[in-house]
């Protein structure tokens, strides 16, 4: 009978012990559901906050028309034109080269000035090229006439006065965005003093109105009065960089918001809306078969800018913005062209991931025809 008790109390004993691990490991399982939850929460709680206290700050952002008070990291210098009947000044940057290195020009986009180049210039200038950076006229810190008839030609020939004052003789021009168009048309215009042209995601690889709707500049200047830094962060968060977002591409949005909110808003929003005419208006893609001079494409493949998408014509099924077939497209209908493709990059390379823009920028450099 001593021996049966002592039996029954192992078997007790041990079903008691399994029974304990049992619980344990159950309660272990939810423990760490429960403090994964918790992590998310917290993740959450801290995203949330800092994208309150990014919008907070910005809302704080105030900048009139010319960005007198936003400081650029070079010296900014300022070219005297008259234009269209008009007394301009159009800002710039210019770091000149070293030995017989030839000047590289940048042309910025529509949503960007001069000063987010300062990372390309740096490079580049340490490298020895001379590098110029043209705020384009109702641009960053240059003059915003009102009843200017912009035009990519204009902004070529403004940019064509300010090279030859400095003496600057057969430059690379690159663009990127709205630069590129400008870039292009720039080409076009003055071929035989352009060394290279260097296409960086630049729009216009398609003819817009032959996909969208034409839309008056009443149209574009009520999308520019109802912005709000909430609105071009989130439009850049979507469309630039696939969702991501951090301190520096947040910062690239500083003026944006400072001049919606600053004494000038409503002439800003003006300027802004008639720049957008000569982009759907004023196409480069149909006279790329006319480049003369060694042409580089650098594509981030991701991107899919397509200016209009939201307004196509009744029945258009095209794809606007599909860049990982654009500038293979573009590239077949340059003579002299080499592609350079970034993968799962998007609009802004030289913003996304520097170190592969800047591989890149070494073999358009180095690319000849």
């Amino acid at each position: 009978m001593a021996a049966l008790r002592g039996i029954f109390s192992w078997h007790l004993y041990y079903k008691f012990k399994a029974g304990m691990i049992r619980w344990r490991h159950f309660f272990k399982k939810w423990w760490e559901r429960i403090m994964v939850l918790l992590r998310v929460i917290l993740i959450s709680a801290v995203a949330l906050f800092n994208v309150s206290s990014v919008l907070a700050n910005n809302e704080k952002l105030s900048y009139d028309a010319e960005l007198s008070t936003y400081s650029y990291d070079y010296p900014v210098k300022f070219f005297n034109l008259s234009s269209q009947q008009s007394s301009l000044k159009m800002a710039y940057s210019y770091l000149k080269p070293k030995g017989d290195k030839p000047t590289v020009v940048l042309m910025h986009g529509k949503n960007f000035n001069g000063h987010y180049w300062t990372s390309t210039a740096k490079y580049l200038n340490e490298a020895g090229y001379g590098v110029l950076i043209p705020d384009q006229i109702g641009f960053g810190k240059s003059s915003k006439p009102k009843d200017y008839q912009f035009s990519f030609p204009a902004l070529a020939n403004n940019t064509h006065q300010l090279i030859t004052s400095l003496g600057i003789k057969r430059p690379i021009v690159l663009g990127h965005s709205m630069g590129g168009m400008l870039a292009s048309r720039y080409a076009l215009m003055f071929p035989e003093q352009v060394r290279k042209l260097i296409l960086l995601n630049p729009i216009g690889l398609e003819n817009y109105l032959s996909y969208v709707q034409y839309k008056d500049t009443d149209f574009f200047y009520d999308l520019e009065l109802g912005k709000t830094p909430e609105k071009i962060i989130a439009y850049q968060k979507q469309n630039y960089y696939d969702g991501k977002w951090n301190q520096h591409y947040e910062q690239l949005t500083h003026f944006l918001s400072g001049q919606i909110q600053g004494p000038d808003h409503e002439l800003m929003a003006w300027v802004n809306a008639k720049t957008y005419d000569m982009i759907f208006t004023q196409p480069v893609i149909t006279e790329f078969d006319q480049f003369k001079m060694p042409v580089a494409l650098i594509i981030g493949t991701r991107d899919r800018t397509g200016p209009g998408r939201n307004w196509k014509k009744p029945g258009v099924e095209y794809q606007l913005g599909r860049y990982d077939e654009l500038g293979k497209t573009a590239t077949n209908l340059i003579p002299t062209a080499h592609l350079i493709e970034l993968k799962d990059i998007g609009h802004l390379p030289h913003i996304e991931n520097f170190e592969l823009f800047k591989k890149a920028m070494n073999k358009a450099l180095a690319f000849k025809e």
